[in-house]
């Protein structure tokens, strides 16, 4: 399985156990209960082929009968489409010889069947109170959405502030721009406060994921601190300054500025390396002598010195 498909399912899976579906309900009610559970759903055939014994119920589903089957010992089997209960009190026989880093009985067994079949599990630890979603051999551990609001929140702010920060940043650049008087520093601030917001943006919509149908009010907030407009603001900002003005160059120096750490980011000169450099894209303003930067040398540069024309 390629990595692309990989994420593909475990965002389903994520999906699939987000609040507010009828699996999540279930699963609160057996941490509440302080039970433990192993859930199978979907590829049924495999996930049948590979176990014994159990209770044959073909029953409709519901997040109640899930909660009362899961006090008893062995494994769950659900269809794909949560429609039925096939089996309860399932015996599973994973290869043994298929490695996993789990070391609980139940989650190494949880952890096998993933490789084994095209099935969701689903492990719940009665003793930690704690929800594994294994796709593929790959674990996802469910968190609360009191732990996930909390991230929710640091990124909201941090949306905030750098959307205020860019606004302020855009508004002096065309003052600047206006004065024949632009700088490096000020193109690659604006240019890191983009990959910022952006970065933020992705890693906020994957709590909105996590959240489910509690996530609609964060949905809201992203979409007027950072909607499809960014996109397009950050796009037409690079076309500007690239001698290059292609969409496809534009898209090459954000996937360079997106694979940088947060400290490089904070780097004028680091910025200015990965999106500035001559040989990679010569940056420069439309009916402009193009400018080229200097090799990084030991010495720093002045970049609030350094003029685009």
């Amino acid at each position: 399985m390629d990595k692309n498909e990989l994420q593909k399912r475990m965002e389903q899976a994520i999906r699939l156990t987000a609040p507010g579906q009828p699996i999540r309900t279930a699963l609160d009610m057996i941490i509440a209960g302080h039970l433990g559970a192993l859930i199978c759903v979907g590829d049924t055939e495999n996930v049948l082929a590979a176990g014994n014994d159990g209770f044959p119920l073909n029953i409709s589903f519901t997040s109640n009968r899930l909660f009362e089957l899961s006090k008893m010992d062995g494994a769950i089997v659900i269809d794909g489409d949560l429609t039925q209960i096939l089996r309860a009190n399932f015996h599973l026989n994973p290869d043994p010889s298929l490695a996993t880093s789990e070391t609980g009985m139940r989650h190494r067994t949880a952890a096998r069947m993933s490789v084994l079949t095209d099935a969701i599990v689903i492990s719940v630890s009665a003793r930690r109170a704690v929800v594994n979603v294994y796709v593929h051999g790959k674990s996802y551990e469910i968190q609360p959405v009191t732990t996930i609001m909390s991230s929710v929140n640091q990124l909201v702010a941090t949306l905030q502030t750098t959307r205020q920060s860019l606004d302020r940043s855009l508004l002096r650049l065309t003052a600047l721009e206006l004065d024949d008087y632009v700088t490096l520093a000020d193109i690659t601030g604006i240019f890191s406060s983009f990959e910022i917001m952006q970065q933020a943006k992705t890693e906020l919509k994957d709590c909105i994921v996590k959240l489910g149908n509690q996530g609609k009010l964060v949905q809201m907030q992203l979409e007027q601190l950072a909607g499809s407009s960014m996109d397009t603001e950050y796009d037409l900002m690079i076309r500007d300054y690239a001698s290059d003005s292609s969409e496809a160059n534009a898209e090459k120096i954000r996937a360079n500025l997106s694979r940088m750490t947060p400290k490089d980011l904070s780097d004028p000169q680091h910025v200015a390396a990965i999106s500035l450099i001559c040989a990679a894209y010569s940056f420069k303003r439309t009916s402009s002598i193009p400018y080229c930067l200097p090799p990084i040398s030991d010495s720093p540069l002045n970049f609030n010195k350094i003029r685009l024309y």
